[in-house]
Formats: structure tokens, C-alpha cells, sequence
């Protein structure tokens, strides 16, 4: 048979706990959630828990130091119900005596009772619970799966707006005060009833109808019975306490609530910003991710670097705005993108905020999130495959390999405001990837070689630039020969320098440096996807 749910109110209870495992802890954190008084019951030499011993050290659960016994369940409770505890959970498992002997004994007692992984000793079972304030959502599978009851659980709320725990609070303070006001209106008529008697009111020679002052009295309470059944559930979470003092100041004159729902509407449509990643290059290479937020942009703002095939699938009705970074103006256009995000979001647009490779990869993501958030537009962020470990693969650089690298660090060739960075000392089996390092390689290099870090200059290191665009380039050399080799082949930002042993795995050469122009890693894909596949019967 189906079980009974219903919503317990535990304040004040006292619940028992038996046992000292992990899951002992668990029963003590929901019950002392609910407001429960929680006592332990455990001998005094067992190895408590950590979060167990915890709450107990900070005074939240009352630990009896012995081994169960029947007076526990009649003496440790409250008392007004004569000292019976309210609930016990027993966390022994099935297989011992004492946990079928303690579900007997509770229900003798009518004492509700829930024993770990015995479904036939429990009279009641826990619910897996998503909580949003006032509004808890509870799933249960009768005992016969409480992971899959976690899952499920889990699914059911992620479907849920959010807000939509405030919304029900809202809605709850609203129907009180209905109440409340139509009881008051109530007496206020029996009064004027009263007065009657006594001589003419100012309510003489209005006519008052019986199924007039039915209807006042009901039609607020039944218009928000109406919106709780119909409306969408994402319109309900968008209501305000404004919103709530409306539709009670409307209904006092009118029959309408004062409510506009293309505002509220509007207002769950409001805007909303995307932190993207553009990956490498290559507009491939986007996730689905960012390629769905790109086209559903209103007001598009690139770094200077994102490459303008990535920057021609945004749609022609959005506005796009290029950050004008520049030696000397960094900071200033940094504080234009964040302004001009900001007034987009104000005015209800899709902001898509594209950074070259991944966000939070020295991509100052983490700075424009704290920023919008605290503005009140915390952001969505969406990862792109970073150029620090992409790049080295679209050169045939394994950045790991079995018996040559085992490490990948990834480093800035600029610190803030331009300060040079304190590169890492040589480790043999590592690979240094530093990103935004070009523009002062011979500083750089001139640190690595030095006798503080000592780096071989026969170190094997790659300058790879345009990663994944068709106009790549790739320059392999060594320490003693890359300020040369990028001297005399010139500059094509963006690009990073790979230096590590893994940069000679998959090519072998003597030469002081090679060039290696053009991308064509990924013209196979188109081939392959015209091919039909074939169909077996």
C-alpha cells in the first residue's frame, strides 16, 4: 500500500539517535534542521564521527554515554508527553538483534520509529528533500532505493524557477492578509448592523446587496486561488512584495488585481548575461553551449582577440562591441565593456560577454562575475577550451607523455600592469605553458636560463600562434634560439610558447628553428560528415 506522506511539524521534539556512523550524523543534521532537541545514544569508548563529535562538542546533540536500553525510550523525552521520546532513528542496521529489538519495542510504544536499510522494521520513512524557504519538495521510493529517490529528487528541482520559495512566502503573507481583511470587513458589517437599530448610518440610502458583499468577500481570496492554479510558475516568481500590496489596494475598489502580467512577464525576461568562452580559434571548437548563447545575443562584447569567424555567427539584429584594449588603456576599456554589460542587462537584453579561450584562464572571468553579481546579474559561465592545452595539441605537442612529462603548468608571460612574473624553476618531467608571454620573450627567456632557474638552453620550446585558425603558425626551436627565430619571422598574435622535453615526441629535427605554416586539422570533420552511413537490416 501506498505510504501516508504528510509534513511533521518537529520543534521542540525530542528525537534518539542510536548509533555513531556517518549516517548517525545525518539523521542528527535533519532532525536538528527541523528543530528538533537531539540525543545520541552511543557506548562511551566508539570513534565518533567527525561532524558526529562536532555537534556534539558545540552543545547541538546531547550525547548519552551507553549502550541502549528500553527506559531510554521512556525517559529522555519531554515532559508533557511523560518523558517518552517523539522519534527514534536507529542507524545499526538490520542484521543486529538490538535494531529489531528497538522497532518492537517502538511500536508497542506508538513511538515512530525508522531503522537504517529495514524498511519492514520502520513505521516511517525520510523523504528525500529539496528545500527553497517555505517550499520543500519531497520524493520518497518506500525504502526501496533511497539513492534513485536522490535522483529523482534532484531533476524534480532543477525544473523549478528560482525564487520560487520567496513566491510562495509572498503568496502565503497575501493570503493571511485576505483573510485577515475580509474577517475585519466582517465584523466592521455586523457592527453597522448593530447601529442600524439605534438610527440612520452613513451607509443610508445605499443599496447593499447580499450577493454584493458575498462576492467582495471571496473574490480576492478566489483570484489568488486562480493565479496559484494557472499562471506559469516562472510568472509566480517573478511577483514582488510590491506587487503583493497592489493586488490587496486594487481589490479594495475594483474587481481587478492591478496586476499587469506582461510586466511580470517581462520582468522574469530580464536581463541576463553569459561569460563564454571562445576556444582557440577555430569556430568549431565552440561548445553548443556558447554557439546557442552567441546567436541569442542582444549586445555581444569580444575581446580584441576572438577571431572574427567566431565573431560573424552573432546575429545581425545584436550589437557588438569590441574591447578597445590597448597598451596604456587596458584598465579604461575593461571599465567600458563592464559598464556598457551592465546598461544592457538594465535594459532587459541577452548580454554575451566572449573572452578568447576560457574564462577563468587568466581571462579575468572571475573579477566580471563578482562585478555583475554584485550589480545583481550574476552571470552564466560557460567554459571554452583553453588555447594552454589545445594549442600544444594542434602542434603535435603532447603536453603529457609516458616517461617524458608528467606535470603541466600553465603561466602568465605578463603579471599585473605589466610587471614581469617570477617564472617557475626547471623540473625535467614538466611542461610550462605561458600564455600572453611573446611581446617579452627575451626578458622571459633571459629569466629561465639564469642561474636562479636554470633551465637548459637546449630545452626544446614551441611558439605557437592563431592555434586552430587557418593562418597557424608554429615555430619549433630551443631556449637558445626562440628570441631569434620570433625576431626574424615577426609576430602573429595571439600566441603562447610551450617549453618542455614533450615538445620533441612527435618531431624530430636538428635545425636551429622551423616554421610550420597553416591549419587543416579539422577539414577531415566535413568530409567525413557529407559520407551517408551505412544501414544494417
Amino acid at each position: 500500500m501506498p505510504a501516508l506522506l504528510v509534513a511533521l511539524e518537529a520543534a521542540h521534539q525530542v528525537h534518539l539517535v542510536v548509533g555513531s556512523n556517518p549516517l548517525a550524523g545525518a539523521r542528527c543534521t535533519r532532525s536538528l534542521e527541523a528543530g528538533a532537541t537531539v540525543k545520541l545514544v552511543a557506548p562511551p569508548d566508539v570513534q565518533l564521527h567527525y561532524g558526529l563529535a562536532k555537534r556534539i562538542e558545540d552543545g547541538e546533540v546531547e550525547w548519552i554515554k551507553r549502550p541502549f536500553s528500553d527506559d531510554l525510550l521512556t525517559t529522555l523525552g519531554r515532559d508533557e508527553v511523560d518523558g517518552v521520546v517523539d522519534m527514534v532513528f536507529v542507524t545499526l542496521g538490520a542484521k543486529v538483534p538490538t535494531s529489531t529489538h528497538i522497532s518492537t519495542l517502538c511500536r508497542r510504544l506508538r513511538i515512530p520509529i525508522n531503522v537504517a536499510d529495514a524498511p519492514n522494521l520502520c513505521t516511517f520513512t525520510l523523504l528525500s528533500t529539496h528545500t527553497d524557504g517555505p517550499l520543500q519538495v519531497g520524493v520518497t521510493t518506500s525504502g526501496k532505493g533511497c539513492k534513485l529517490a536522490t535522483r529523482i529528487r534532484r531533476e524534480i528541482s532543477a525544473t523549478l524557477p528560482l525564487n520560487l520559495g520567496q513566491a510562495v512566502d509572498r503568496l502565503g503573507g497575501m493570503r493571511r492578509r485576505i483573510w485577515e481583511e475580509d474577517h475585519a470587513a466582517e465584523l466592521c458589517m455586523d457592527l453597522e448592523a448593530d447601529e442600524d437599530d439605534a438610527g440612520q448610518t452613513y451607509t443610508f440610502n445605499k443599496l447593499v446587496r447580499a450577493e454584493d458583499v458575498e462576492a467582495a468577500k471571496f473574490r480576492r481570496m478566489r483570484w489568488l486561488g486562480q493565479i496559484c492554479e494557472y499562471w506559469p510558475l516562472q510568472r509566480l516568481a517573478a511577483i514582488t512584495d510590491q506587487d503583493v500590496e497592489t493586488v490587496l489596494q486594487s481589490y479594495v475598489a475594483s474587481d481587478s488585481s492591478g496586476l499587469d502580467t506582461k510586466v511580470l512577464d517581462a520582468r522574469r525576461r530580464a536581463g541576463r548575461i553569459v561569460l563564454a568562452g571562445s576556444g582557440p580559434g577555430n569556430p568549431d571548437l565552440l561548445t553548443r553551449a556558447t554557439h546557442k548563447a552567441i546567436l541569442s545575443a542582444d549586445l555581444v562584447l569580444a575581446d580584441k582577440l576572438v577571431p572574427a569567424p567566431v565573431i560573424e555567427l552573432v546575429p545581425r539584429r545584436a550589437q557588438v562591441h569590441i574591447a578597445r584594449k590597448f597598451p596604456g588603456n587596458a584598465d579604461k576599456a575593461q571599465e567600458e565593456l563592464l559598464e556598457l554589460g551592465l546598461q544592457g542587462l538594465r535594459e532587459g537584453k541577452n548580454v554575451v560577454r566572449i573572452k578568447q579561450g576560457d574564462p577563468y584562464i587568466y581571462g579575468r572571468g572571475a573579477e566580471e562575475f563578482e562585478f555583475f553579481a554584485r550589480h545583481g546579474f550574476p552571470p552564466i559561465v560557460l567554459p571554452g577550451i583553453t588555447s594552454a592545452l589545445s594549442a600544444p595539441l594542434f602542434a603535435c605537442i603532447p603536453p603529457t607523455h609516458r616517461g617524458v612529462t608528467d606535470e603541466v603548468l600553465i603561466c602568465t608571460g605578463t603579471g599585473r600592469k605589466g610587471a614581469p612574473p617570477d617564472p617557475p624553476s626547471f623540473v625535467g618531467t614538466r611542461t610550462v605553458v605561458f600564455l600572453m608571454a611573446l611581446h617579452r620573450l627575451s626578458a622571459l627567456v633571459e629569466s629561465l636560463v639564469g642561474e636562479e632557474k636554470k633551465w637548459p638552453r637546449e630545452t626544446p620550446c614551441a611558439v605557437i600562434e592563431r592555434a586552430s585558425c587557418p593562418d597557424q603558425r608554429v615555430i619549433r626551436t630551443t631556449l637558445e634560439y626562440v628570441c631569434a627565430a620570433v625576431e626574424e619571422e615577426g609576430s602573429r598574435p595571439p600566441g603562447l610558447l610551450v617549453v618542455s622535453q614533450a615538445c620533441q615526441v612527435l618531431w624530430h629535427g636538428k635545425q636551429k628553428w622551423v616554421v610550420e605554416d597553416g591549419f587543416q586539422g579539422l577539414d577531415g570533420l566535413d568530409e567525413l560528415a557529407a559520407v551517408p552511413v551505412p544501414t544494417t537490416i
